[in-house]
């Protein structure tokens, strides 16, 4: 039986100068499913994304899917893609174990937590203070080193990563510490700073950003602490969900965030395209 992949509609371009098409998954040109094939918009036009992918009922359970997804990494290639990837919610068990048998590679993963009404007290000694602009300044400078980094280690070219950090930080940062909806905190312990906090008020949740104890201070407890402080400023204005990115190999925040009662949403994945 031969698989292919049928386009069901021009190739799209959005306004982000990313590109799209739709196909049909096809046995022996018989219709068996769906997938939508784009680029990435944090990586640009190199890196290709399997949007959605669909096989119907009938026709699981046979290969039909690892196959389809190997049909678009040559689309991808065709495309000048160097690298393919993947989100696949946390309940798509079927999805992820097929991203692992095709090679892919975790990278990052949402966590979520739905809070009370009660904000958490700090431990005794802790409480969190507004950043000044001079702390914030600093701050900028460091994160955004830190967080292009963090994608070249985890297999982004760095022209890539250094481009998708300056970008993300100029869209969600406009007017820097006085950016509508941001919470930027230093977390003192005993009249000491010991960690900084970056959180964001969406419609009806939070997220955080970015959350740090300071390198001089770690293995204290004040990474707990630090998301304590996150969960009750959310609460405080008023949203009961608080939402984060652990990347792949962060042992030490992935336990955190599960003894806090953090669950994974998501997960993304990623390829080299040889």
């Amino acid at each position: 039986m031969t698989t292919t992949l049928r386009p069901t509609g021009p190739l799209q371009r959005a306004a982000d100068g990313t590109r799209s098409r739709h196909y049909q998954v096809c046995v022996n040109s018989r219709p068996v499913g769906a997938i939508h094939l784009g680029t990435s918009r944090s990586f640009g036009d190199t890196v290709a994304v399997i949007l959605d992918l669909r096989i119907e009922e009938p026709d699981r359970r046979r290969g039909r899917g690892t196959v389809a997804a190997l049909a678009a990494e040559e689309v991808a290639r065709g495309w000048g893609c160097t690298q393919m990837e993947m989100n696949v919610p946390a309940t798509a068990g079927a999805a992820l174990r097929l991203a692992e048998v095709l090679g892919y590679t975790l990278r990052n993963r949402g966590m979520e937590k739905r809070l009370g009404d009660r904000p958490p007290a700090l431990p005794a000694g802790s409480r969190g203070r507004p950043m000044t602009q001079s702390e914030y300044d600093a701050w900028y400078e460091y994160e955004s080193e830190h967080y292009a980094r963090t994608w070249i280690e985890r297999g982004v070219p760095e022209a890539e990563a250094y481009a998708k950090a300056r970008r993300d930080h100029e869209q969600l940062l406009p007017r820097g510490l006085a950016t509508e909806n941001m919470l930027f905190s230093v977390l003192e312990h005993e009249g000491t700073r010991v960690g900084t906090l970056w959180l964001a008020l969406r419609e009806d949740s939070a997220y955080v950003f970015d959350v740090e104890a300071d390198v001089a201070h770690r293995g204290r407890g004040h990474g707990r602490t630090l998301m304590l402080l996150a969960e009750s400023q959310a609460i405080g204005a008023g949203r009961h969900v608080l939402g984060l990115n652990v990347f792949a190999g962060n042992t030490p925040a992935e336990r955190l965030y599960e003894s806090l009662g953090y669950e994974t949403t998501r997960f993304a994945l990623y390829k080299p395209l040889l």
